[in-house]
């Protein structure tokens, strides 16, 4: 008895995924860092992590505080 995942299920997952992915790599991206980083806010705890990274690091895109 082993657990079986339809092809229909694993492309809701992706799809969920990426529409999770998609809109924190562009704020990432747009932040000055890499837009990769965004692929870190799928993993628990991690994401939250990366949310206060987010709000308290300063931003490359920016330019340096004065």
């Amino acid at each position: 008895m082993g657990i079986s995942i339809s092809v229909a299920q694993i492309l809701i997952i992706v799809a969920i995924i990426a529409l999770f992915v998609w809109p924190y790599s562009r704020i990432f991206r747009k932040a000055g860092f890499s837009p990769w980083l965004g692929l870190l806010m799928v993993i628990p705890l991690v994401n939250i992590a990366m949310t206060f990274f987010l709000a308290f690091a300063t931003w490359p895109a920016l330019g340096p505080k004065q």
